[in-house]
């Protein structure tokens, strides 16, 4: 999750000033994750912090600040005194926006502040901010009088490449919408997207398909689905060669996955390589199972099977830093 300037610029935009809420600290169960925001307006708000009886609480509170009140956070054990079972607890931040305050936000990967009066960033916020120069920030809240909390100014999210647009790229790329991947999409020409384009969706016509994969960034995952297996293989068989894609996955059936193999072999790369293509795609395929084959079933499989994916290297990359 990250700092949404555009979105909260429309917001005051369309309905002058503004309370957003952030969940700064999750413990235990809790509806939504650190990073998760709304904003908040007299009549009306966009965004979740996973609704119920704490979200209720949250749009009550913020409403109370917006005519001028001061930015600050509260604590919420997400007990018998909100009528909620979860057993965790969330800590909120409320910070009041308007056209004023958005001319001055600062440049730079993480927006750090106080949620109240000006104070010395503690030493959790300075390493933060140092460590932001080097590589992709992440959200930091510290506790105290004012809290601080620190929020990455661009989102967090995984490339993906779907290599072709028929009836499953164009269902992919709907479900994908809202997502925390960045999508490019690729086929032979302009007139094999939809018109318009998805505005989530980066369209990339190129009349070979396969010379497009030199430009995918390094970890990107790939799904290919294209028009024609002897394109797909020789996208697969290209991106093989480069080596530093983070998943490849190819749409067929358990034979059309044996014959690719045998082919991507002969073209000279080892059982390692090979090994690493996953056909069929989504969780059935993973799991070995008979799925959908309708696109909408395809897409929801998929999309699923990525959200696990992208957590668990998360989950991955969290415990790497620990040691």
């Amino acid at each position: 999750m990250s700092f949404d300037l555009a979105a909260l610029a429309r917001a005051v935009a369309a309905h002058g000033p503004v309370v957003r809420v952030v969940v700064a600290e999750a413990r235990g169960s809790a509806p939504r994750e650190p990073g998760a925001s709304m904003t908040v307006w007299a009549h009306g708000f966009d965004g979740t912090i996973g609704g119920g009886a704490l979200e209720f609480e949250a749009l009550a509170e913020a409403r109370r600040r917006l005519p001028g009140g001061v930015d600050g956070a509260g604590h919420y054990p997400l007990g018998p005194a909100l009528a909620q079972c979860c057993g965790g607890a969330a800590t909120l931040a409320y910070e009041r926006w308007d056209d004023a305050r958005l001319r001055t936000l600062p440049e730079g990967p993480l927006f750090a502040r106080p949620l109240g009066p000006a104070s010395a960033p503690p030493l959790a916020i300075a390493r933060a901010l140092r460590d932001a120069r080097g590589g992709a920030p992440g959200l930091t809240y510290v506790p105290g009088d004012p809290p601080w909390l620190a929020e990455p100014m661009a989102p967090s999210l995984t490339p993906l490449w779907i290599w072709g647009a028929g009836h499953v790229g164009r269902a992919l790329v709907r479900v994908f919408e809202g997502l925390p991947f960045d999508l490019t999409w690729i086929d032979a020409g302009a007139d094999r997207f939809p018109d318009p384009i998805p505005r989530h969706a980066r369209a990339l016509p190129v009349p070979d398909p396969a010379d497009a994969t030199g430009l995918a960034p390094a970890q990107a995952a790939h799904l290919v689905l294209t028009y024609s297996h002897a394109l797909d293989l020789e996208i697969c068989h290209r991106l093989m060669m480069r080596g530093d894609f983070a998943r490849l996955g190819l749409i067929g059936s358990g034979s059309k996955s044996a014959r690719f193999r045998a082919r991507l072999r002969a073209l000279g790369h080892d059982e390692t390589t090979v090994s690493r293509l996953e056909c069929p795609i989504g969780l059935a395929g993973s799991a070995g199972l008979r799925g959908g084959k309708a696109p909408a079933e395809i897409a929801v499989s998929v999309a699923a099977d990525h959200l696990q994916w992208r957590a668990s290297r998360g989950v991955a990359r969290r415990s790497e830093e620990a040691l």
